[in-house]
């Protein structure tokens, strides 16, 4: 299919952007002729908007702070085939988007990851996130079974069936982790493709907060494993409940064995009571897996609502 009959349609969420986001518009065009730029501003105080604005783009706004809320509104409001997501900083090497929708449309993938590769001599990765970013691919590759490359990339491609189908709880930055999870939930066919990392323009300040934003990803990443494996996760809590039922009941035991009487009555109830909430525990996870299975059936007829994209050598 060539891309000229498709709708192509790039998300540029901004807060306080103005160094950068004139420049992320102008390769965007470059790159990808026809496209159409939409620059969400989000709560800016600065000249962003007049920027984008001279620049070509679209400028919308989101008033509720938090690029989760900007992701949301977007996918809700516009309306194309293909999906492009960039910040709006210039960090990542928009250059790579024509390879990113190609790769799309090849597959045919819903999904393709733009995995940063930091360029010689930069040192855009701050000090400990390309560790933490590690460390939370692990943890979703372990809880879904399946290797994660770049979890935080802000830089990714979609089909329509993939955003329209996307429920976008997420508020902040922990959206990319939501994005990942989607389609790891769906399986759908999705790939990654290395793209440039660079340096913030001079000028451009960071608006991600290390501890704050790694804290609320790991409560996303327990919310998800909660509502996902979640025989897996009452499990843990009814075996942790069980052990230490039995750590607190044996010596009782024990005692009264040895002397027919049982003379801590109140840790013996404690003990017992640990293990009915071990036993509801498990019986939780049963039925809460029940109901992750028939939701996830009714997002994948969602996701099934709209037809793939044709391969590009397709007729």
């Amino acid at each position: 299919m060539d891309t000229d009959e498709l709708r192509i349609a790039a998300i540029v969420p901004c807060h306080n952007e103005e160094a950068a986001v004139a420049k992320v518009v102008g390769d965007l065009k470059t790159a990808v002729p026809g496209i159409v730029v939409y620059v969400y501003d989000n709560l800016s105080t600065d000249a962003t908007v007049d920027r984008a604005l001279s620049a070509g783009a679209i400028v919308r706004r989101e008033n509720s702070k938090g690029k989760g809320n900007v992701v949301r509104r977007a996918f809700a409001d516009i309306e194309a085939d293909i999906y492009v997501m960039i910040d709006g900083d210039d960090t990542y090497d928009a250059a790579a988007t024509p390879l990113l929708i190609k790769t799309l449309l090849d597959g045919p993938h819903d999904h393709v990851l733009g995995v940063r590769r930091q360029d010689p001599g930069s040192d855009a990765y701050r000090p400990g996130h390309e560790t933490g970013n590690h460390l939370l691919n692990g943890m979703v590759g372990w809880l879904f079974g399946e290797n994660v490359t770049d979890m935080l990339s802000g830089f990714r491609v979609f089909s329509r069936r993939f955003v329209k189908s996307f429920p976008a709880m997420s508020r902040e930055f922990e959206i990319e982790t939501e994005l990942t999870v989607h389609s790891l939930q769906l399986r759908v066919p999705q790939t990654s493709v290395e793209v440039g990392f660079r340096d913030r323009p001079p000028g451009s300040t960071s608006k991600l907060r290390t501890y704050h934003d790694g804290f609320r990803i790991l409560v996303l990443l327990s919310t998800l494993a909660r509502h996902e494996r979640p025989v897996a996760f009452y499990g843990v809590v009814g075996i942790i409940s069980w052990l230490v039922a039995v750590g607190m009941s044996v010596p009782i035991l024990v005692e009264y064995w040895d002397t027919g009487l049982v003379p801590r009555f109140p840790t013996l109830f404690l003990a017992f009571t640990l293990l009915l909430v071990g036993c509801l525990a498990w019986t939780a996870g049963v039925i809460l897996d029940g109901i992750r299975s028939s939701r996830h059936s009714t997002a994948r007829l969602l996701y099934l609502h709209d037809p793939a994209l044709r391969r590009s050598d397709e007729p």
